[in-house]
């Protein structure tokens, strides 16, 4: 097993990507940490995953969150080996919608709270030689679209984190790596495209330009890339950053995009 008695602090595991994740970890060996903010859902998840799986609640748009995530760690498992910031929020915005209060929320969450974080488990890792921080990334990190402008800046900014981390940590055997995660169809997303007008079972008629292998991914099979990614199987890679996507996010021929779509390839 990948993860044999190693401890994981997952942030964000209730739903989506952060559940699988717990999952995976799980049952490849780890015990871990969970972090919400709804407790119903915590205790669903641990009764789910047994002895091996304890919760912290905490709102990460409060800096004293993090001190508290970690010694919750620190306090039930003795340690932690690795870490995953996977929690982030990614509300609608444009240049002409953006406004300060939004700007400061979403960079709380989505930067403030893995750097702090980072800065909390860091300690953790000097003293026992080593550790691993996984961040959970987008490919909006290096663009985005247009109406997740706000989002996008905060993932471009983790992403400058995650390499700058792994220079500076390096020789002191912390590995910092980045999966910029494509698109996925969580239970929020999946509800938040049917908000904005996309048809109840829409997750199921992809076009191919957009899903090469006749579906999105799922949470599960970014999971499987976590895992890897805590483990120690990808020592010594540090400051990678890793595209989850089905598709080469940059270089791609839009000509053969343009091809797959009017050959009429949508389920």
């Amino acid at each position: 097993m990948l993860l044999k008695d190693k401890i994981i602090l997952i942030t964000g595991s209730t739903t989506g990507i952060g559940a699988a994740i717990a999952r995976r970890c799980v049952s490849q060996g780890a015990k871990v940490m969970l972090h919400g903010r709804n407790e119903d859902r915590m205790k669903k998840m641990c009764d789910e995953l047994g002895h091996a799986a304890k919760y912290v609640i905490a709102s990460l748009d409060d800096f004293a969150s993090c001190n508290k995530i970690v010694k919750a760690a620190i306090d039930t498992y003795g340690t932690i080996h690795g870490l995953v910031n996977n929690a982030a929020i990614y509300p609608r915005n444009t240049i002409d919608t953006a406004d300060v209060e939004l700007f400061d929320n979403i960079m709380n969450v989505n930067v403030k709270a893995p750097l702090f974080l980072s800065q909390e488990v860091t300690k953790i890792f000097r003293k026992q030689n080593g550790g691993s921080i996984v961040n959970i990334g987008s490919i909006n990190a290096y663009c985005g679209q247009p109406d997740l402008l706000c989002y996008s800046m905060s993932k471009g900014a983790l992403m400058t984190m995650t390499r700058n981390l792994a220079d500076s940590l390096g020789s002191e055997k912390i590995r910092v790596n980045q999966l910029n995660v494509g698109w996925t169809p969580t239970e929020n997303e999946v509800a938040l495209k049917k908000q904005e007008g996309l048809p109840h079972d829409w997750e199921t008629r992809i076009p191919l330009m957009y899903a090469p292998i006749g579906r999105l991914q799922t949470p599960d099979n970014v999971a499987a890339h976590v895992t890897f990614w805590l483990s120690d199987e990808s020592i010594p890679t540090s400051g990678a950053v890793y595209e989850v996507e089905q598709y080469p996010v940059i270089g791609r021929n839009r000509l053969n995009d343009l091809k797959m779509s009017n050959d009429g390839d949508t389920k």
